[in-house]
């Protein structure tokens, strides 16, 4: 099985991404907080959740008109929501996964009757569940950080706002570079299991008959269905050509932000080990710093594994001095026979989603 594994930075000038419900030092009853991981008395590490990365990233394809098509309707229930949960037509259930249980209460089989939206579900005989493939850590600033408060007041003109005192509210801020891992199971792209494991139950014998009538192929001796490799590919290229263009982010219209990565650092494994996660870290000032012995050390450790070029694409502007230092490096390893790309993040996503798409993914995916 090959695996698509590395990380994203992500730079955060004057960025609230992702807030909490309550805020760590809160001066005011309404003040808004950032999510962070506090370490020691002063020190405060800001993060963006994965499900927030995730939600980013999935709502930035829906808004491609060709993952639009094969994006999959959302029902709910009460308290309870699901996708289609049907991964043979929906990219996103395929590659981000689903669970879907209905309720058996008298009341949750009236509210599925009486949803008009449900013309279009696919029926479901049995609870189905879905592992992602595509998986993510959470992004953790590289260092910690101060946390900003700014202050404001209610400032409009107006019959109603001629009198009385103004009514003041806070929210919290940072300045940061997030580092988040990820990795996508190329191996489980496009393959769906009916097995009774947690998670590997994919597929009820509504979606079974489905798989038989597409002409997937079937795989008895894993329990298995797998779509051609074409669409496979067309798939998971569609993902990662969204990271190129990945848009979200909390307090926008206050603190725009860029989030689309400054840098990526991408490699095909043979397992799903993630060897690239200590090449770059924080210096003693807290920026990005490329560490190239440990660069250096994981390449000819790990090149046994690797299937496929380093990509890695480094935004010219961000930290040239250690984009230099990281080409320095992996011109020196070249000579030992390890193939890279380096690039601007945009382009060596777009070259990685070609080749998934070429001879190279053919052997990845397979």
């Amino acid at each position: 099985m090959a695996f698509l594994s590395g990380f994203v930075l992500i730079d955060a000038p004057a960025s609230a991404l992702n807030n909490a419900r309550d805020a760590l030092d809160a001066q005011y009853d309404n003040e808004v907080g950032v999510k962070l991981i506090q370490v020691s008395r002063n020190e405060r590490y800001p993060y963006v959740s994965a499900q927030a990365f995730r939600y980013w990233l999935r709502d930035t394809l829906s808004q491609n008109a060709e993952w639009q098509q094969h994006t999959a309707p959302v029902f709910r229930e009460a308290k309870v929501a699901y996708t289609d949960a049907n991964p043979i037509k929906y990219w996103d259930d395929d590659l981000f996964g689903y669970m879907r249980t209905e309720g058996k209460k008298t009341s949750a089989a009236d509210s599925r009757k009486a949803d008009a939206s449900r013309e279009i579900a696919t029926e479901t005989k049995q609870s189905i569940t879905r592992t992602s493939p595509f998986r993510v850590g959470t992004l953790v600033s590289l260092a910690p950080t101060n946390i900003v408060k700014d202050f404001g007041t209610m400032s409009r003109s107006g019959p109603n706002m001629q009198d009385g005192d103004p009514v003041p509210h806070s929210h919290q801020f940072y300045r940061a570079v997030f580092k988040g891992q990820l990795s996508l199971d190329l191996g489980r792209a496009g393959l769906f299991t009916y097995t009774s494991k947690a998670g590997n139950q994919n597929l009820d014998e509504v979606r079974r008959a489905l798989a038989e009538e597409a002409g997937l192929e079937h795989l008895p001796e894993y329990k298995a269905y797998r779509l051609p490799l074409e669409q496979r590919a067309e798939r998971v290229a569609a993902l990662v050509a969204g990271l190129a263009e990945l848009r979200g982010g909390a307090k926008q219209a206050l603190h725009y932000t860029d989030v689309t990565p400054a840098a990526v650092l991408l490699v095909v494994t043979q397992g799903g080990n993630n060897p690239l996660q200590y090449v770059v870290g924080a210096d003693e000032r807290g920026q990005p710093r490329v560490n190239v012995e440990a660069l250096k050390e994981t390449v000819r450790a790990w090149k046994d594994q690797f299937r496929s070029p380093l990509y890695i694409g480094w935004t010219a502007g961000f930290h040239d001095a250690e984009r230099e230092k990281l080409r320095t490096a992996l011109e020196e390893l070249q000579s030992e026979g390890v193939s890279f790309v380096l690039e601007h993040p945009r382009t060596v996503l777009k070259r990685l989603a070609d080749d998934l798409c070429g001879e190279a993914g053919a052997g990845w995916l397979d």
